[in-house]
């Protein structure tokens, strides 16, 4: 994604300079220096990802929220007020407020801190999701709000959204073997889950520690929406864990997110257990995300198969945290 393109498609939003890309995968997002000197994220949507009704809906929550007072970043609308610039034969593209601060940590690279610490950055991070739960759960939402579900078969159809898990060509046979035995047990654990009343609804769906800011202040503050979606909101949680696997204390960080959770807001009965099973799904998940995307790096493909076998494995026996990881 070059320089060139993005600032073609900032002109919809007037006079205004691209400074850099900051990071290309599913978008593509720019800083960009709009003529009053304000600093801004444009993203250049990833074609067909997302429909430019989904996109515009991300973009009404994330207005709503930071209408209300959550630190979401507020999306600014381009020429004649519109939310999505289109142009034929081109990304689809959106300009976000600036959101100041550093993301808390990166995948890959263990947190930095003493448990203690970490332990508390967990529980400021479960009372925000929390938070997000709570405000969204106050809006009325339009009428054309579309977003993709983060429901069983997107997770364990035929065609999960995002991709066979089971087909990543670095899983073993046995692996592979594995990931379809916890597939089919898992569709009914998460019968068994709703059934029980778990709490459901809108939900960020990508929690990592990237798209978790610590602004200037200490405060924490939630940028990139582009998975949000309705779904199992202890969801939220299990993301938020997900590049805590391999690191020690994995345990200690879950409970220390449900305890700032559930300070401002009941997690539901279960919670705690229920938490493997979604560590697992996005485990899972980003097994076959990274298929279409990997460009046939191997290595790439083999850290997230890793993952998912070790997550089902240890979710099979007695619905534990992940197995020791198996290179």
């Amino acid at each position: 994604m070059s320089m060139a393109e993005a600032q073609a498609a900032l002109a919809a939003w007037g006079p205004a300079d691209v400074v850099r890309l900051i990071k290309d995968r599913e978008n593509a997002v720019f800083e960009v220096r709009l003529a009053t000197g304000v600093r801004a994220a444009l993203r250049l949507h990833r074609s067909g990802y997302q429909s430019t009704d989904a996109i515009r809906s991300e973009l009404w929550w994330m207005g709503a929220l930071a209408d209300r007072g959550f630190p979401a970043p507020r999306p600014l609308p381009a020429a004649g007020g519109v939310l999505v610039a289109e142009r034929e034969g081109e990304r689809a593209a959106s300009l976000l407020e600036w959101v100041e601060g550093a993301p808390i940590g990166a995948g890959g690279v263990a947190l930095v801190g003493t448990p203690g610490e970490i332990a508390q950055r967990h529980r400021a991070l479960g009372a925000l999701v929390a938070r997000l739960h709570a405000v969204t759960d106050r809006l009325a939402r339009p009428a054309w709000f579309t977003r993709p579900a983060w429901d069983a078969d997107a997770f364990l159809g035929a065609e999960p959204f995002w991709g066979p898990f089971w087909r990543n060509p670095a899983l073993s046979r046995s692996e592979a073997e594995l990931l379809l035995q916890a597939r089919a047990t898992a569709r009914q654990a998460l019968s068994e889950l709703e059934a029980s009343g778990a709490d459901m609804g809108l939900i960020h769906a990508d929690l990592l520690r990237e798209n978790v800011m610590q602004r200037p202040d200490g405060s924490l503050a939630l940028i990139d929406f582009d998975d949000c979606g309705p779904g199992f909101r202890l969801y939220d949680l299990a993301t938020a864990l997900s590049q805590s696997v391999g690191e020690p204390g994995l345990a200690d960080r879950a409970e220390a997110l449900l305890e700032g959770y559930a300070a401002d807001r009941a997690p539901g009965a279960g919670a705690a257990a229920a938490l493997p099973l979604l560590l697992m799904l996005r485990l899972c998940a980003a097994c076959g995300w990274q298929v279409p995307r990997a460009g046939g790096d191997r290595a790439r493909l083999r850290r997230v198969a890793v993952l998912a076998v070790a997550a089902a494995r240890g979710w099979l026996h007695n619905g534990g945290w992940p197995a020791a990881l198996q290179e």
